[in-house]
């Protein structure tokens, strides 16, 4: 049965936690604050962030206000576009580091596989990665091709790759891909972006069993074996979210959710972002 404290193996050995605070558009700073600190005091151990959120400096001082150790607390941040590239990566990893006042991440991920520079980031990523400055190495929004690009030129298979993740998006084959190449799955967007909020199918499932809509999609991606980062400013959304511990999903609920994938995405496609 897992907690909020569960944690998932990455190939390197460290352990990720599987459930943790998502704070994209948390650009209001006294907002994302007050959010970052609420999850933490509720016993989230991990927080998902990134320079294009603008909110890298909240999250440095939501943790020094929560008052937990640094090394209790998975901190994952990514590069943006603009900045990507070998030297320009290594630059942006300085900034990183000093708005979160932090000397190291537990995870660095490159955004988007901006093309003709993806490769290059992830070379700077691997870098601060054999210079103890990263514990793990990822990536997001990277389709099969663009892993296997990856892979010609990497020394080290990426740990995680982050994607958009839903059961309206279950993105079934790029999963597997990852599964078999040792590469452990976080999902953005694990609610659909509010979407996948109003499913029936979903919402009389979560009924069986006293859950919310979001409580039961949340338990669904634990149960699929996913990294899920719920986003909320909402301190009773951020309990409630973390409220999924007490029930299991039954294998014909599971089946039931999966059924419902409908390959509809709410963010961009990565072959078609306006990088």
């Amino acid at each position: 049965m897992y907690s909020i404290t569960s944690t998932k193996k990455l190939h390197n050995g460290i352990e990720m936690p599987r459930f943790g605070l998502g704070v994209y558009k948390m650009d209001h700073s006294e907002e994302a604050f007050n959010a970052i600190k609420k999850a933490l005091d509720t016993g989230y151990i991990a927080v998902d962030t990134a320079a294009f959120y603008k909110n890298e400096q909240q999250v440095g001082e939501g943790l020094r206000a929560s008052g937990k150790k640094r090394e209790d607390i998975f901190i994952t941040s990514k590069v943006w576009n603009t900045d990507q590239g070998y030297d320009e990566t290594l630059r942006a990893f300085e900034k990183t580091l000093k708005a979160l006042n932090t000397d190291y991440l537990d995870l660095y991920l490159t955004h988007w596989p901006v093309l003709e520079k993806f490769r290059e980031t992830y070379r700077a990523i691997e870098r601060l990665y054999d210079e103890k400055l990263i514990k793990s190495t990822g990536v997001s929004n990277h389709e099969i091709h663009h892993l296997e690009k990856l892979f010609t030129s990497a020394n080290i298979k990426p740990m995680v790759n982050q994607i958009e993740l839903h059961p309206y998006l279950s993105q079934v084959e790029l999963r597997n891909f990852c599964k078999t190449n040792g590469i452990v799955i976080t999902a953005w967007s694990p609610l659909g972006r509010g979407k996948v909020l109003q499913d029936e199918t979903i919402k009389a499932i979560g009924e069986k069993y006293g859950k919310s809509i979001a409580q039961t999609i949340i338990r669904w991606h634990l149960q699929s074996d996913h990294i899920v980062i719920p986003k909320s400013v909402t301190p009773n959304r951020i309990e409630e979210n973390a409220n999924v511990f007490d029930f299991e999903l039954t294998a014909e609920d599971m089946a039931t959710i999966n059924e419902l994938n409908r390959n509809e995405r709410f963010g961009s496609h990565p072959d078609h972002f306006k990088f």
